[in-house]
């Protein structure tokens, strides 16, 4: 028997059923064989996370493996499924290890009463089914809830699919009347070149990001928005997600921050002009300029209100195609009355329609005359005088004049009426100064006058003072050289007569002198010898104490010390103290002087101690004159103590100088005195230091000066003074000197 065509179907068979074995083996899903009442006939777990054997599930029901509600689930798409041979799925969930599961049986026929149940685990599908549910539902609640304008239209067209409802708000259309129009046919877009752009950019990026744009509301009002949008894909078809941002306020602000900031910057730099600059007229040319600039007004100028010239205009801007005001005045009595009620309380005048205006039909002319439309008025105020008023005309057309708008004309008027104060402050100032130069030249004449008298007072003081000088200073000297040759004629007489035994006059200490005419006082000193001398026969002696003599004698020599200051410090005060500065051995130097001033210390009982140190540097002096200060200061000290003074000398080096002090244990004196014993002052008669001794002090400041130190007296607590004086040391420059 040929059996090919058996062994060929059975190979056919054998290979299915490979095939088959195969397919199961690789689908990871639970497979059951079922009988029509719920017992399980067989299952393949291949790869199925089942945590029951196949012993403890094959000839079981479900009703014994099942919970009860899954378990009548199951009976029920089973007898459906047989029923109507047709695939039924039913969904359930069973608890597991891993927790509560969710699982999905597809159910066959696959035999008599019985099916072939697929059963897949799909819990992880069935979370993220509920979490894009719970997206979607968060992004429907997003979208509809947004503060901000969302749309959802078609790139090709740019028709409106969705929209939420602040779009609603912020386009004023309502839902049913976008959804299906197009944006076009709505008339949104200001300018049609911002969609072009928005698309093009979608195209290329896919995402448009902060897209600023203009819309145009139901109303026809105009809005700025930030755009922000994605392409998203819509059933197949490219659909634009956009998100609008109204920023028009922000816009506003931005703009009203930048009329403010212009406006600040402009009344900065008008300030800085009338503070700078003095040129009225170019003051207010370039304030009407800005300002009009800064307006974008047609005509701006300033007016002037004057009771005498009526009203003429000071500056003007005014733009070319409308006609200037510039030069227009009129003596309309009626006209000017009207303009100055419409300011005259101080207050800004806003017309946005001129049409409008209730004022008289001149007025009304006025404007149709210039073509304003629209007007600004400010008064400029001086003190409670209406000075005038600074005016911005809109030629084109109406106009509403914004509060901003209004601040700057006010506050321009404030800085027009300083700039115009200024002025007429500077006019004044100009006349008062041109009073004042001729004021200043006839003082000036009068004050050369009185110099060139002063000068001659001079003159008459220097000649008075030498010739009254040169004739006391001849008196003193001939009366010293008499009183001098007397006293030694007398004394010799006297001890003449002590040896001749004759007479007791000389032994008493007088002298006898002859009274006779006296002859006339030659113009010059002349020698005792050619004295002219009385016949003795007319002369009668007189007695004349030699202690008077001796007062005289000391008188002559003060008068004489007197006027030879006198003329010393004339000298200082014309040509200055001439000294001639060398570098010398301080310490020595003053051990010299002190040694020559001896004689003048025994005389007056005085004594001194010299603390000097012998190592005291050099310093730069005149010795001459030094010497004559070291003289006055002791001789000071001397008149002005009884006998028995005592002085001690010391010297120290400070801050590059030597300081002297000599104290004594005498008299004290005030603060005052102290104060002005080195000056040239008028003293007190009962003063006990003589004019002789003042005139010495003050010319010792001088030569102390003249040095380059300082000098002064200081009033010791308990007794007596401290002189003190200062001098530089000798540089090196000096010392080697030639």
């Amino acid at each position: 028997m040929d059996i090919t065509d058996r062994k060929l179907a059975e190979e056919k068979l054998l290979e299915s059923e490979a095939r088959y074995k195969a397919i199961l083996d690789a689908i990871p899903d639970l497979m059951f064989r079922i009988s029509r009442d719920g017992e399980y006939l067989d299952l393949k777990s291949e790869g199925a996370n089942l945590t029951l054997t196949r012993e403890e599930i094959v000839g079981k029901h479900v009703q014994e493996l099942l919970p009860s509600d899954v378990a009548t689930i199951s009976l029920e798409a089973i007898a459906k499924t047989l029923d109507s041979g047709t695939l039924q799925t039913c969904e359930y969930q069973l608890p597991t290890p891993l927790g509560v599961r969710d699982y999905e049986a597809r159910l066959v026929v696959s035999g008599q009463d019985e099916v072939l149940a697929i059963v897949r685990d799909i819990t992880d599908r069935k979370q993220a089914e509920v979490s894009l549910q719970n997206l979607a539902q968060k992004f429907a609640k997003a979208f509809s809830c947004s503060p901000d304008s969302i749309t959802i239209s078609t790139i090709q067209e740019g028709r409106l699919v969705e929209v939420n409802d602040s779009f609603v708000e912020l386009s004023g259309y309502e839902r049913d009347e976008a959804i299906g129009k197009t944006s076009f046919e709505l008339d949104i877009w200001v300018h049609d070149r911002d969609r072009l752009k928005l698309v093009q950019e979608l195209q290329d990026t896919g995402v448009a990001r902060n897209l600023e744009v203009e819309f145009r509301q139901k109303s026809g009002e105009i809005i700025t928005a930030m755009l922000s949008a994605e392409v998203i894909d819509l059933d197949g078809i490219p659909c634009i997600l956009a998100v609008h941002h109204d920023i028009t306020e922000r816009k506003q602000v931005e703009a009203q921050l930048r009329l403010s900031a212009q406006r600040d910057r402009l009344l900065a730099e008008t300030l800085v002009r009338i503070r700078s600059s003095l040129n009225l007229d170019q003051i207010l040319q370039t304030t009407v300029t800005e300002v009009r600039q800064f307006l974008q007004a047609d005509r701006v100028f300033i007016s002037l209100n004057n009771a005498n010239l009526g009203v003429r205009t000071l500056a003007e801007s005014v733009d070319p195609k409308y006609p200037s005001v510039s030069g227009w005045s009129t003596n309309d009595e009626a006209y000017l009355q009207e303009v100055r009620n419409l300011l005259k309380d101080n207050l800004v005048r806003v017309f946005e329609d001129i049409t409008q205006m209730a004022v008289s039909p001149k007025v009304k002319a006025h404007c149709r005359k210039f073509q304003t439309k629209a007007s600004l008025a400010v008064p400029i105020m001086l003190g409670d005088e209406l000075f005038g008023a600074l005016i911005a005309n809109q030629c084109s057309g109406s106009r509403h004049w914004q509060p901003i708008e209004i601040d700057l004309l006010q506050q321009m008027s404030e800085q027009v009426a300083i700039a115009i104060q200024q002025s007429q402050i500077c006019q004044k100032l100009a006349e008062l100064n041109t009073n004042l130069e001729h004021q200043v030249e006839e003082r000036t004449a009068q004050l050369q006058q009185k110099m060139q008298e002063v000068e001659k007072l001079h003159r008459v003081k220097d000649v008075v003072l030498h010739t009254v000088a040169h004739d006391l200073r001849t008196s003193a000297m001939g009366n010293l050289m008499v009183l001098k040759n007397l006293l030694n004629q007398g004394v010799g007489g006297a001890e003449g007569q002590r040896s001749r035994g004759a007479g007791e006059q000389g032994s008493r200490g007088e002298i006898t002198a002859s009274l006779s005419p006296l002859p006339p006082i030659p113009s010059a000193p002349l020698p005792l010898s050619h004295a002219p001398c009385p016949s003795a026969s007319s002369q009668s002696p007189i007695p004349v104490s030699r202690s008077i003599i001796e007062r005289m004698i000391q008188g002559n020599d003060r008068q004489l010390t007197m006027i030879n200051s006198l003329l010393e410090i004339n000298s200082c005060e014309q040509q200055g103290i001439h000294i001639k500065l060398e570098p010398v051995q301080f310490s020595t130097l003053l051990g010299e002087m002190f040694a020559q001033f001896e004689p003048m210390l025994t005389q007056n009982q005085a004594t001194l101690k010299n603390l000097v140190p012998a190592d005291l540097p050099l310093v730069m002096a005149d010795t001459t004159r030094l010497q004559k200060v070291l003289a006055n200061l002791l001789t000071h000290s001397l008149q002005n103590n009884p006998p028995g003074l005592n002085f001690l000398l010391s010297a120290t080096v400070e801050a590059g100088m030597i300081r002297t002090q000599i104290q004594d244990n005498g008299v004290e004196m005030s603060k005052l005195e102290c104060d002005r014993l080195f000056d040239l002052h008028v003293r007190d008669p009962q003063d006990c230091c003589s004019t002789s001794i003042g005139l010495k002090m003050y010319l010792c400041r001088k030569v102390i000066k003249a040095h380059g130190g300082e000098i002064g007296v200081i009033s010791n607590r308990k007794r007596g003074l401290t002189f003190w004086f200062t001098l530089p040391l000798a540089t090196s420059s000096a010392t080697n000197r030639p």
